[in-house]
């Protein structure tokens, strides 16, 4: 909030749309209620996302997790012709983002974006993450072959099932689907370059999400401690020193 020339009551008001509107808000509908442009209330969010990001998240993951990656982007079918030519130029998720996602079951989520699906990347971020004995649930991906050297770790083939007793990632799919919800509903298109922030949003409110309004506004606002977001660095004018989730 340092030298904003934005009333602390209209930043209040916008951290609690932001914290507890489970589909999330968009800039639209904030500048509609507080009275300010649309530009203000883009760049006042990204900064309310800013302090909601996974960088509280101590300690590892253990019990039961269940590890997924997804893919963000538009569907080529809602594309104008000349837009889908320009950014379709392969199949499956070759021009989205792919994302990564780390459940415990009972406990958190924590998020990701990642460069690539390959074995590397995400056995680095399952070991950087999740506590070494834990039973570790995925789908037939190859890249996670190999985990059960240090987890408990067992998959299951979607092209044959969904389900196999307790192996299953469908608390993920669950979070998978909400956060696809929240995008297309809601924010309908988001650049790369700002995903983290929306992952970060949609973690927070997942993880909090059995608690009241105000519990969550309250958290909320402890997380806003040290951190600080220009518009040069959230328009990508300059380097982006912030803490990113994950």
């Amino acid at each position: 909030m340092e030298d904003s020339p934005i009333g602390l009551d209209k930043w209040l008001m916008a951290m609690w749309m932001v914290v507890n509107c489970k589909n999330g808000v968009s800039s639209y509908e904030i500048h509609r209620d507080l009275g300010v442009t649309q530009k203000t209330a883009w760049f006042l969010d990204h900064r309310i996302r800013l302090m909601l990001g996974d960088d509280y998240a101590t300690g590892k993951l253990g019990g039961e997790v269940e590890a997924d990656e997804t893919f963000i982007g538009g569907k080529a079918r809602n594309m104008h012709v000349s837009k889908r030519e320009r950014r379709i130029t392969g199949t499956g998720g070759k021009d989205k983002t792919a994302v990564m996602g780390l459940l415990e079951r009972g406990g958190t989520v924590r998020t990701k974006v990642i460069s690539s699906r390959k074995k590397k990347e995400l056995h680095a971020e399952v070991k950087k993450h999740v506590e070494a004995g834990t039973a570790l649930y995925t789908d037939s991906l190859m890249s996670y072959r190999g985990l059960e050297a240090d987890f408990a770790h067992q998959v299951v083939d979607h092209a044959v099932e969904y389900v196999n007793g307790r192996v299953h990632t469908n608390g993920l799919e669950n979070f998978w689907s909400l956060l696809k919800r929240v995008i297309n509903g809601t924010y309908v298109s988001i650049e790369p370059f700002h995903l983290f922030r929306y992952l970060g949003e949609q973690s927070f409110r997942f993880n909090n999400r059995k608690l009241t309004d105000a519990q969550r506004f309250d958290i909320a606002t402890r997380g806003m401690i040290g951190k600080r977001l220009t518009y040069a660095d959230v328009t990508g004018k300059s380097p982006v020193d912030e803490i990113r989730p994950f």
